[in-house]
């Protein structure tokens, strides 16, 4: 999980619409690539068409979407296509970029400093889609509090934003990852993490999740993702029921949404 950064009223329709995946001011993105762009993540790889830059039509391209501010503060659309030779961050050497590229290791932290000589812990990952470094601040990685809930403890939530494994007591392994669009990587096929929130709790369902660096996936939820699932859906419907008037109808397949 990371802390949300942008709004989605910020996000640059135009920017979006020009390259065909925005009409008519409505967003065309699934619900997994909007969150990762308001995350300050990057999206899965997507099917550009028909784009024109610089004088250039372009029939088709792939790549990955994020934003990021300008200097004017308003948020702009960076595309990230395939690259030929990845940039190697200067604070890395050669063999710690190799490890990397490589994939002998999923991440490497980093100890970094600003202009100004003020230190910075960071993840850094390699996007084999792309070929490109993930340099992510570990100060905006959010451990979850719980994940199909059993609660993390202090050191574990501080291995997670480290981009290390992390086991709860039921088995399940999780580990935090900038590549991927939902930013989590475990050895399930899905889990259900909850946060504190102003002193409520907001449960988010990661379906379909990519499987640990190097291991094995199983795809068994368990009896703790069932009861974590229950709670997520009777704590849906009383959100839901609180902004029915009186004699409205209750949509069912509402009730069943899985993300607030």
């Amino acid at each position: 999980m990371i802390k949300q950064k942008y709004n989605i009223q910020d996000i640059p329709i135009g920017d979006l619409q020009r390259i065909g995946l925005a009409k008519d001011g409505i967003l065309m993105l699934d619900q997994d690539d909007l969150t990762a762009l308001l995350s300050g993540r990057r999206t899965d790889m997507l099917r550009l068409e028909n784009l024109n830059a610089d004088g250039l039509h372009i029939p088709s391209l792939d790549a990955k979407l994020s934003l990021r501010p300008d200097t004017e503060g308003r948020l702009a659309l960076l595309l990230h296509p395939i690259y030929r030779e990845p940039e190697v961050p200067s604070f890395l050497t050669d063999t710690q970029a190799e490890m990397l590229e490589k994939g002998d290791v999923p991440n490497l932290q980093k100890m970094i400093f600003d202009g100004e000589g003020n230190p910075r812990e960071v993840l850094i990952e390699f996007d084999k889609d792309t070929h490109e470094f993930i340099v992510t601040d570990t100060e905006r990685i959010q451990a979850p509090d719980e994940i199909n809930n059993i609660p993390l403890t202090a050191e574990q939530k501080k291995r997670y934003r480290m981009g290390e494994e992390v086991e709860t007591a039921d088995g399940t392994t999780l580990q935090y990852s900038g590549t991927e669009k939902q930013g989590i990587r475990s050895d399930k096929l899905a889990l259900i993490a909850s946060i504190l929130i102003d002193g409520g709790v907001s449960y988010v369902l990661y379906k379909g999740l990519q499987a640990l660096f190097g291991k094995k996936q199983d795809k068994e939820h368990g009896a703790n993702y069932q009861q974590a699932l229950k709670n997520m859906q009777k704590d849906d419907v009383k959100q839901q029921s609180t902004i029915l008037a009186p004699g409205e109808d209750f949509d069912e397949e509402a009730s069943q949404a899985m993300s607030r």
